[in-house]
């Protein structure tokens, strides 16, 4: 289960910031996860409220905010959005797609006191 170790790269992130910012507490923590970036979000979830426990995230509401799986389609030359990494273009139904966003997991922003 990678999403364990997902959750100790977010807690120590919380904690750097938590230091160079000077906050106690985090309330909410929004993260953006990309389609393909292969996070189980149920898995995550659980992990995050395992990993926070004493830190200044501990009982922080996780946010889970969807971005599209996106790729370049060669054949009408457009970045569309896509449902599956090998889906044809939604636009022109080409199958020459590269994919190029929806795999990433970034901290969006978080709600700290």
């Amino acid at each position: 289960m990678h999403e364990v170790s997902l959750a100790e790269g977010i807690r120590q992130i919380v904690q750097d910031q938590a230091h160079a910012h000077g906050f106690a507490r985090v309330k909410v923590l929004r993260l953006e996860i990309g389609r393909f970036a292969g996070v189980e979000k149920p898995a995550l979830e659980f992990a995050f409220d395992v990993v926070m426990r004493g830190s200044p995230a501990e009982g922080a509401r996780l946010e889970m905010i969807d971005l599209p799986g996106r790729a370049m389609c060669y054949d009408c030359m457009t970045t569309v959005e896509i449902a599956e990494r090998f889906d044809p273009c939604p636009r022109c139904g080409g199958g020459k797609l590269i994919p190029n966003g929806g795999d990433e997991m970034r901290i969006k922003d978080m709600e700290v006191a």
